[in-house]
């Protein structure tokens, strides 16, 4: 993997999010969880490049989130075997599955002691920065509560994080061994 600037990305952020999808991964070498999400925000603020993460309390992920400072944004690209590694992530709890094992994903460590994988296309190492709750009192468009409750899940804490580094992928292949990570001290802005 590559150091990458975030300013020199060129993905459109609401495809990559929105339809990609990308891997929100939380803890350490030894006990680490990711799960897949499909919402999110990239941005400039407090002078920082930001990512935003929404995390249901209820999710393994959000243990280990809350655990630490740090947390990777993985998004393995748009092949048939990466949608089956986000529906697998999305869908089982790291609670009952190595989820890496059963997805054939080959963890590899980051500098500031996170996890991304060998087969990632990109990955965002981010600092949080910001948490809050999304209250249902504060929703002006009320059709929003349709995406809350019963078996949807609660209500999602917000994270807004700072992306302190980008690695991208030079080659897009699964075939890939691991990848040395590239140290870098800052990122910029898309």
């Amino acid at each position: 993997m590559k150091k990458i600037e975030v300013s020199e990305l060129h993905d459109n952020v609401f495809t990559t999010i929105g339809k990609e999808w990308m891997l929100v991964t939380a803890g350490t070498k030894d006990k680490f969880n990711m799960m897949t999400a499909s919402w999110g925000c990239l941005g400039w603020l407090w002078n920082k490049p930001v990512a935003v993460a929404f995390i249901r309390p209820e999710r393994f992920t959000h243990e280990l989130i809350e655990q630490g400072d740090n947390v990777n944004l993985v998004f393995l690209g748009k092949s048939e075997e990466a949608r089956k590694t986000y529906n697998f992530c999305g869908s089982k709890s790291g609670r009952d599955y190595d989820k890496a094992e059963e997805c054939s994903l080959t963890p590899v460590e980051t500098e500031d002691g996170c996890v991304t994988f060998a087969e990632a296309r990109l990955t965002l190492q981010c600092r949080k920065l910001y948490k809050s709750r999304i209250r249902p009192e504060e929703m002006i468009d009320k059709t929003i509560e349709q995406w809350y409750g019963g078996a949807k899940g609660g209500l999602h804490d917000v994270y807004v994080m700072e992306i302190r580094v980008s690695f991208l992928q030079l080659l897009f292949a699964r075939s890939l061994t691991p990848s040395r990570l590239v140290s870098s001290t800052r990122a910029t802005c898309l």
